[in-house]
């Protein structure tokens, strides 16, 4: 098991990535921390975990609020005795459109749930990792913060996804000797909620990957499996692309 007797914290954990992240850790010996606004999609998640005999726990609450990164850490260490890992998942597109016809609101609401969540979320974990005398932080960004290629309308999440990335080289930097990893996960087109539903779209979006199709949840979450194991112990500060080729046909 390649999380055994780890304790984990998954954001984002009552659908999509985050849900199947959540029973894959579980599923690999971890005791996982659920984190979400939807607090009875979480306990679904909670059920699904525990009637396969895992082990993991729920904190319902918003990404944007520097308490609630605190609460889930407490969490963590109140229910399990420690935190060695966190996979910071949760995300929102936003608005898409022209930036110029976007509102104020509309932009700070994608910056703070994407990247200020990440710097309250690592400022509160980073301690408890330290603790423990080591840790893996994964940071759920985008290809649409990294490629040469940008996607039309798409100006607030790919800054707020392209600060990720920065957010985790420099966290990487600061905190690699103490034994704590950080790397961000960028995922290509996956079929997730968050994505929509109409299947002409997806389908647009699925050949835009050389691979001509999407991700499953559960591809994206072995990748952060993989992060946050000790089988990536010497990867620390990397934007790991995990989308279908997108990014290259972008570039």
């Amino acid at each position: 098991m390649l999380l055994e007797n780890k304790i984990v914290i998954v954001t984002g954990a009552s659908s999509g990535i985050g849900a199947a992240a959540a029973v894959l850790f579980a599923a690999e010996g971890a005791s996982v921390v659920l984190g979400a606004r939807r607090a009875t999609e979480l306990q679904g998640v909670v059920a699904r975990i525990a009637s396969a005999g895992g082990k993991a726990v729920a904190l319902a609450g918003d990404v944007r609020h520097a308490s609630y990164a605190s609460a889930l850490v407490d969490k963590a260490v109140q229910t399990w005795g420690g935190l060695d890992g966190a996979f910071n998942n949760a995300g929102t597109p936003g608005v898409m459109g022209p930036v110029e016809d976007m509102t104020q609101e509309q932009w700070n609401d994608v910056i703070e749930v994407n990247l200020t969540s990440s710097f309250f979320a690592a400022r509160a974990q980073i301690p408890a990792m330290r603790r423990r005398g080591r840790g893996s932080i994964v940071f759920t960004a985008s290809v649409v913060g990294f490629s040469n290629g940008g996607l039309p309308g798409m100006g607030a999440y790919a800054a707020s996804k392209a600060g990720m990335i920065g957010l985790a080289k420099s966290l990487a930097s600061d905190h690699a000797a103490e034994g704590i990893r950080v790397n961000a996960l960028l995922p290509g087109g996956t079929a997730t909620p968050m994505g929509g539903d109409d299947p002409a779209v997806l389908a647009r979006i699925a050949q835009l990957h050389p691979v001509k199709r999407l991700a499953s949840p559960e591809e994206i979450a072995h990748a952060a499996l993989f992060l946050l194991s000790d089988r990536a112990s010497f990867i620390t500060g990397s934007p790991m692309v995990v989308d279908g080729g997108v990014s290259v046909r972008l570039m």
